[in-house]
């Protein structure tokens, strides 16, 4: 079916109507001066005299250096996403401060002979020349292909679908879950092998850049055949810093790679940000007006750099991430943000017996809006999976075999009475079939979601798949030195792998299959992919059965 043709131009008067239907409530948490800071990166105002848009054909070199994404698939829209940067690693990327107008199409196939949506769609100078496309009016539950052209240079092609119509008998899903991809640590070799593998949509579950200072070998990269500019060897802490760091990953070829042939749906954790930051707290003793500069640097170029839709604009320091998507009756999607709203982590964050500071009943990990809005959501689910894409881990996890067992402050187990909160919403919403994905400790894990973690005989509420890094933490191994420790003192604990990877998530009516993916190295490149073990967990009776 041909679709009229879909106009994005994005200029001014609409992303300011956006930033004000987010909230002007929100700008109370910056002081004045630090607000003045934060939204200078924002559009000229109305009025104001803008730059004259650059022709297409002056730029002389590939500008899409940096590929191709899609994201957030609805029944009749996705999100297509390329940024301009003939020099990547320039912090101007190569163009003058002038807008761009980029053309961009769609079609059924490959070569585009069924052509379905075309447009053009203006590269701002003010959002580091990203162009976010929401393409509307497309078929429910198809693929497409899309591509963008600037001038005489066409961007690589990259693949995407949308989901179900709503309400619609999904017979099928599979769906991978990634995270922690520090580029110090190592080559994106599982990203390679996730974008050959045969998945409908990928969740990145944060920890996407790594804040720290990247040296000219890229670290555990050790690259000998080139060197990395100075300018990345530094912790980030600036809007250009944070644009930068997105640059050097996104030149990746194996992330590029991924990007291209699935949609993603992102969530971010700390490492975007500052690490173990919780809300406007950061790591170190550093003002919370200043840091929230900071945040608001680092939330503007996350959005400019993924495919996320104009709901998820920062808005100086804050902004909405958490949302819901659907894959028509089959699962609902409640992805969270553990980072923005959290209370700061009893004890420190790192880890520690519970004790009151942390079993406080007013703690919280999402904040009490967000924690509404995912009880709610429940309430209102006629999905046959409830699935909850995280952060951090969500089960139980003691760390020692003492009677009284030290526990991660920066996990769940630091927020009990948030988890409880929760769990306790789930069975009162009479959700039966309850998957949380989680990521962050750079390890494989399978749990069964206990109602009560501390009695290994009480009921059984749902399934907890955490993926393991595609880099952070090198190479790892099958079994760390904590596993026997681990795995004794946590037995709702059904699995436990320290290698680099992915997983992947099957879903039917009747069933979820979990296929843990592990490469044996990343400080090299090339690794092959093996399945390390896979589970199942039946529709109606939550427990994880390996096959």
């Amino acid at each position: 079916m041909t679709i009229t043709q879909y106009r994005s131009q994005w200029q001014g008067p609409e992303l300011r109507a956006a930033a004000r239907h987010l909230g002007r409530r929100r700008f109370l948490t910056l002081t004045a001066a630090a607000a003045a800071l934060a939204f200078a990166v924002d559009l000229p105002a109305a009025g104001a005299a803008a730059a004259a848009t650059l022709d297409a054909a002056r730029i002389d070199v590939f500008p899409f250096t940096l590929g191709v994404a899609s994201g957030d698939p609805l029944p009749d829209s996705v999100v297509l996403w390329t940024r301009l940067a003939p020099a990547p690693y320039q912090p101007d990327g190569g163009l003058p401060a002038q807008p761009v107008d980029v053309d961009w199409e769609m079609a059924q196939d490959e070569s585009f002979a069924v052509p379905v949506a075309q447009g053009t769609a203006t590269a701002h100078p003010e959002f580091h020349h990203t162009v976010h496309v929401e393409v509307q009016g497309l078929d429910a539950g198809r693929v497409y292909y899309y591509r963008f052209r600037a001038g005489a240079w066409l961007s690589p092609t990259g693949r995407t679908r949308t989901a179900p119509a709503a309400g619609a008998a999904a017979p099928a899903l599979t769906f991978a879950a990634v995270s922690c991809q520090a580029y110090t640590d190592g080559y994106f070799t599982a990203h390679r092998h996730l974008s050959e593998d045969d998945v409908d949509l990928v969740f990145h579950l944060g920890d996407y850049i790594y804040e720290y200072a990247v040296d000219a070998a890229g670290g555990a990269r050790k690259y000998t055949d080139r060197a990395l500019p100075a300018l990345f060897d530094h912790e980030t802490g600036t809007l250009e810093d944070y644009r930068l760091r997105y640059a050097l990953y996104r030149t990746d070829a194996d992330l590029q790679a991924a990007h291209a042939m699935h949609p993603f749906v992102v969530t971010w954790d700390d490492h975007e940000t500052e690490n173990n930051y919780a809300g406007s707290i950061p790591e170190n003793a550093v003002p919370p007006d200043q840091f929230l500069i900071r945040r608001a640097a680092a939330y503007r170029a996350y959005w400019e750099n993924q495919p996320l839709r104009m709901p998820q604009l920062p808005v100086g320091p804050d902004a909405q991430l958490y949302r819901r998507l659907f894959w028509g009756r089959l699962a609902q999607f409640d992805v969270l943000d553990t980072r923005q709203y959290r209370s700061d982590q009893a004890y420190g964050d790192g880890k520690h017996i519970p004790g009151p500071e942390s079993e406080d009943p007013a703690r919280t990990m999402t904040g009490a809006a967000q924690e509404a809005w995912l009880l709610d959501g429940w309430k209102a689910s006629t999905a046959r999976w409830n699935v909850v894409p995280q952060q951090v881990c969500f089960s139980q996890r003691k760390m020692d075999l003492n009677t009284v067992a030290e526990v991660s402050m920066d996990a769940w187990d630091g927020y009990p009475a948030s988890r409880r909160r929760v769990l306790d919403g789930a069975k009162a919403a009479g959700v039966e079939n309850l998957m949380v994905l989680s990521g962050d400790v750079h390890v494989a894990y399978a749990f069964d979601i206990k109602d009560d973690f501390d009695d290994p005989a009480s009921r059984t509420l749902g399934t907890e798949i955490v993926a393991t890094s595609i880099a952070s933490g090198q190479n790892g191994t099958e079994r760390p030195s904590n596993w026997a420790t681990y795995t004794t003192a946590n037995p709702h604990l059904k699995f436990y792998d320290g290698r680099r990877g992915y997983v992947t998530v099957s879903l039917t009516d009747a069933r979820a299959r979990a296929d843990f993916k592990t490469v044996p190295y990343v400080t090299t490149p090339g690794a092959p992919l093996s399945t390390a073990a896979s589970f199942v967990t039946e529709a109606g009776a939550p427990g994880l059965r390996r096959v």
